[in-house]
C-alpha cells in the first residue's frame, strides 16, 4: 500500500492532475517514500454545486468546465439494484417524490424531477433547463463523461445496500476504469464505513481508498489510527472546520493525503493550502482554481 500511494501521485503528475502549488516538505524513510506534494486537486463536490442542482449533469458539466480534476459523487441503490447518483438515502430533499431510495426502482426514480427544488430553494441562480432534470445512474454519467474525466465516488450507507462494492466495482471494471497492471488514478473511492473501503480493497487493492472521518469535536488522530488507515487507504477527508495545521503534519508525515470538506470561501481554502492539505471538496471549483493560480 505505501508504494502503491507513491505511484498513485506520481501518475496524477503525469497526467496532470490538479495544479501546481507549493507545499510544506515532510520527512522521508525508507519505508515511506516522499509523496508529490506539488499537485492540489480541485474535487467538484457533487458538481459545481453551488450554481447548479447536486448530482445533475449540469452541474457535473459545470464543474468540469470550472476545472474540477475530479467529479465527486454520492451512491444510493435503488430496489432493482441500480447505482444511482444521489447523496440522500431519501428523495425528499433533492427531488420531488418522497421516501427511501430503497423502496423505488429506477423507472419510478426516473418520472421524479430533480432539479425545480434548486430552482425555489436558490431563485437567483435559478434556469428553465434545471426543471426535470432526471437523476442519474453511474454508469450514464460515466458513459456521458467517458474514459478521460476522473471519478472521485462515495458508497454512502454501504450497510444499507448489500452488494454495492460489488456492483460499483463491475461497473468501472466495465467501462475500463481500473487497471489490471498498476494502480488508476482515474477513480478514487471513499466512505465513512471503513467495511466498504476495507471490502474493495480486498477485492482490488490497486483502486486508491479515502477514509472519511465524521468528527463531532475538534479533530484528534493518533499514531496507531494512523497506522490502521495507511494499511488500505491513500488519504483522509474531513470537515475542515475541524481541523488545524498539526492534524494536516501529522497525516501528510504518513504519506497520506488529506482532502478535508466542502470548502467555499477563498480564504479558507488559501489557510487550508499552506496547512499543506493535498486536495479540498467545493461546490465552487472556479474560486479553487482562482486560489491555486494566484499561488
Amino acid at each position: 500500500m505505501k508504494k502503491f500511494m507513491k505511484t498513485i501521485c506520481l501518475s496524477a503528475a503525469i497526467i496532470g492532475v490538479g495544479t501546481s502549488t507549493a507545499l510544506p516538505s515532510f520527512a522521508m524513510s525508507n519505508t515511506h517514500p516522499q509523496l508529490n506534494s506539488n499537485k492540489i486537486l480541485n474535487i467538484a463536490h457533487r458538481g459545481a454545486s453551488a450554481y447548479a442542482p447536486e448530482h445533475t449533469m449540469p452541474s457535473y458539466e459545470l464543474g468540469d468546465q470550472m476545472k474540477g480534476d475530479y467529479i465527486e459523487l454520492d451512491l444510493q441503490m435503488t430496489k432493482d439494484g441500480q447505482l444511482i447518483a444521489m447523496h440522500d438515502e431519501t428523495l425528499d430533499r433533492t427531488t420531488n417524490g418522497t421516501g427511501l431510495v430503497k423502496e423505488y426502482t429506477l423507472e419510478e426514480i426516473k418520472r421524479l424531477d430533480a432539479g425545480s427544488w434548486f430552482n425555489k430553494k436558490y431563485p437567483e441562480k435559478a434556469k428553465e433547463e434545471f426543471e426535470g432534470l432526471q437523476v442519474q445512474t453511474l454508469e450514464e454519467i460515466i458513459e456521458h463523461f467517458g474514459q478521460s474525466k476522473n471519478y472521485y465516488i462515495e458508497t454512502k450507507s454501504p450497510e444499507v445496500y448489500p452488494g454495492m462494492e460489488e456492483k460499483l466495482l463491475d461497473i468501472l471494471e466495465k467501462h475500463n476504469l481500473t487497471r489490471q497492471n498498476g494502480p488508476s488514478s482515474k477513480v478514487i473511492i471513499q466512505s465513512f464505513s471503513e467495511e466498504s473501503l476495507k471490502k474493495i480493497h480486498n477485492i482490488n487493492e490497486d483502486i486508491p481508498l479515502v477514509q472519511l472521518i465524521d468528527y463531532t469535536t475538534s479533530a484528534t488522530i493518533s499514531e496507531k489510527e494512523l497506522n490502521d488507515y495507511e494499511e488500505y487507504a491513500v488519504g483522509l477527508g474531513m470537515s475542515f472546520k475541524k481541523i488545524d495545521e498539526n492534524y494536516v503534519s501529522k497525516v501528510r508525515e504518513h504519506d497520506l493525503l488529506i482532502h478535508p470538506y466542502t470548502v467555499v470561501e477563498k480564504e479558507d481554502m488559501e489557510r487550508l493550502l499552506d496547512w499543506g492539505v493535498t486536495g479540498m471538496f467545493t461546490n465552487n471549483p472556479d474560486s479553487l482554481e482562482e486560489v491555486l493560480k494566484e499561488r
